[in-house]
C-alpha cells in the first residue's frame, strides 16, 4: 500500500485526504433506485475454541473464511448476510469463470444459475426494487461479470439491472468529479508491434483473444501479432467522435500514451497481458494460454507483471520506451480528468486478486491515474465480436446514455442476436466508476 500512496500523492489532482465516509454519506450518495452491494472475505472466530498465538501465521483457531455481503439502499438501513465458506463459494466461481470463456459450453446457464442462488438470490430481498446495483467485490468475486449470473425465472442478470463496479462504496462520495479532459479523445489501435520472432512458427494471429495462433514462451521472447482488425474499430468510433486523435502503427506508441495529457476519453485496443506468480498453477500470459517461464514468475509486484503492448513491443529495445507499458508505468499516467478508459484489449481486468484490496493490475492501475471511469475485460474475445460491441457501446455514448447504461444496452442488443446468447460474447466487458453520461448527466 505504500507504493500505491505515493503514486496517488503525485498524481496530478488525484490524491486527496478522505474524510471517514459514515452510512449516512453513502447512502445520500446513492440513486433512488439504486443498492449498494458490498462483499468482504472475513475469518469467523469462536471465542470457545480461539487461542492467542505470538505466532502472525498462527493466528489461533479460527473458522475457514467466509463470504459477508452488506446491502445499503437510499431509503433503508444497513443490512447483512454470511454467504458461507469461502472456498466453496471460490470454487463455484472458478468453474463458471471456466464456462464463460468457453462458447461450446452447454452447461454455462445452469452453472450461472447455481452461482446466482448462492449469492445474490439471498440478496433480492434486501435490495428490494432497485435496478441498479453498485457492485463492490472482494476476493474472486472481483473477477465475475455479475451481469451474466442467471435468476430464478432464467433471465441474465443484466435483462433487469444495470451494473457498475466499485472498489469500495467509498467510491460514491467521489463520484461526479468537476474536472473536465485537457484534450480531445485519444484513440490508440493496431499497433506496429515489429518482426516476429525467428524462433516462432505458424501464421501470426489477427484477431484478439484467438489465443492458440499467438507463439509465447515466456515474456522475455513473446510474439505479439498484429491486430489488424482492431484499425476498423478504431476508425468507426473516429468517425463517432471526430475530434478524437487516432494513433495506429509506429505512431501507436508507448511514448505517445506516456505524453497524453488528460484526454476526454482513452481508447486503447490492443494487446494486454497478465502474469501469474510463482505459486499460481497454469501461470499464463492472457493472449497464449500457454505457460511462462520461471523469470516471469520471479515479477514479485503484481503492477509489473501486467501491461499492454505498443509499438516496438517485439523488439523491445533497451529504453525507458520499450513498447511494453507495465501497469506500474501505466499508474503514472495523468488522467485526472479523463471521463473514460476503455481497455479494448484481452483480461484487462485481469490481476492479482488480494483479499480486501481488489485487483492488482491494469484495473488497480487506471484507478490511480484519476480516471474516472473504466470499461475493462476478463476474458479473450475475438476482433470481431470486440468490435461490434465497441462501437455499438459509443453509439450510445454519442446517444447521450450512461457510461454504465451504454454498456448495458449493447450487451442487450448482442443478447438477442442469433448465435450471440452465450454469455461468452456479450458479458466480457465490465464498468467501474462514475456511470453518468460523458456530459456528466445521471
Amino acid at each position: 500500500m505504500d507504493l500505491e500512496s505515493k503514486i496517488s500523492s503525485q498524481a496530478s489532482g488525484f490524491f486527496e485526504r478522505s474524510k471517514s465516509a459514515t452510512l449516512s454519506d453513502v447512502r445520500s450518495a446513492l440513486p433512488d433506485d439504486a443498492a449498494l452491494i458490498e462483499f468482504a472475505v472475513f475469518n469467523p472466530i469462536s471465542p470457545k475454541t480461539f487461542e492467542f498465538s505470538d505466532d502472525v501465521d498462527d493466528p489461533g483457531s479460527r473458522a475457514p473464511a467466509h463470504y459477508a455481503v452488506y446491502v445499503i439502499t437510499k431509503n433503508a438501513g444497513l443490512k447483512w448476510k454470511d454467504l458461507g465458506e469461502a472456498k466453496q463459494i471460490d470454487d463455484q466461481i472458478d468453474s463458471v469463470r471456466g464456462a464463460l470463456r468457453d462458447p461450446s459450453r452447454k452447461d454455462a446457464t445452469e452453472m450461472l444459475r447455481s452461482l446466482d442462488g448462492t449469492i445474490m438470490q439471498p440478496l433480492r430481498t434486501l435490495t428490494g426494487a432497485a435496478t441498479h446495483l453498485f457492485i463492490s467485490p472482494d476476493g474472486e468475486m472481483s473477477l465475475l461479470p455479475f451481469e451474466a449470473l442467471v435468476d430464478e425465472s432464467g433471465h441474465f442478470l443484466v435483462e433487469k439491472y444495470s451494473f457498475t463496479y466499485l472498489t469500495s462504496g467509498r467510491d460514491l462520495l467521489r463520484s461526479q468529479r468537476t474536472a473536465g479532459g485537457k484534450e480531445p479523445p485519444l484513440i490508440v489501435a493496431d499497433p506496429m508491434f515489429g518482426p516476429a520472432d525467428p524462433a516462432t512458427t505458424g501464421k501470426p494471429a489477427s484477431n484478439r483473444g484467438m489465443s492458440s495462433k499467438v507463439a509465447t514462451r515466456d515474456m522475455g521472447n513473446t510474439y505479439f501479432a498484429p491486430l489488424a482488425g482492431s484499425a476498423e474499430e478504431a476508425k468507426r468510433i473516429k468517425e463517432l467522435f471526430p475530434d478524437a486523435r487516432l494513433l495506429t502503427g509506429a505512431a501507436a506508441s508507448e511514448t505517445a500514451i506516456k505524453a497524453a495529457n488528460a484526454p476526454k476519453i482513452l481508447h486503447l485496443a490492443t494487446h494486454g497481458f497478465f502474469l501469474e506468480d510463482e505459486a499460481a498453477a497454469g501461470a499464463k500470459l492472457s493472449r497464449s494460454g500457454k505457460p511462462n517461464s520461471p523469470a516471469n514468475a520471479r515479477l514479485d509486484n503484481p503492477l509489473l507483471r501486467s501491461g499492454l503492448a505498443f509499438a516496438g513491443a517485439n523488439s523491445r529495445k533497451p529504453g525507458a520506451d520499450n513498447g511494453i507499458l507495465t501497469a506500474l508505468e501505466a499508474s503514472g499516467l495523468n488522467l485526472w480528468g479523463t471521463k473514460l478508459v476503455v481497455l479494448s484489449a484481452c483480461d484487462t481486468g485481469l490481476g492479482e486478486v488480494r483479499t480486501g484490496e481488489g485487483v492488482y493490475g491494469l484495473r488497480r492501475a487506471f484507478v490511480l491515474t484519476g480516471a474516472e471511469s473504466l470499461v475493462m475485460s476478463l476474458w479473450p474475445v475475438s476482433d470481431y465480436i470486440t468490435r461490434e460491441l465497441m462501437v455499438g457501446y459509443y453509439k450510445n455514448l454519442k446517444a447521450g446514455m450512461g457510461r454504465g447504461e451504454a454498456l448495458r444496452q449493447i450487451e442487450l442488443d448482442m443478447l438477442k442476436r442469433p448465435g450471440r446468447s452465450h454469455p461468452f460474447y456479450w458479458a466480457s466487458f465490465i464498468q467501474s466508476g462514475e456511470w453518468a453520461n460523458l456530459d456528466g448527466k445521471r
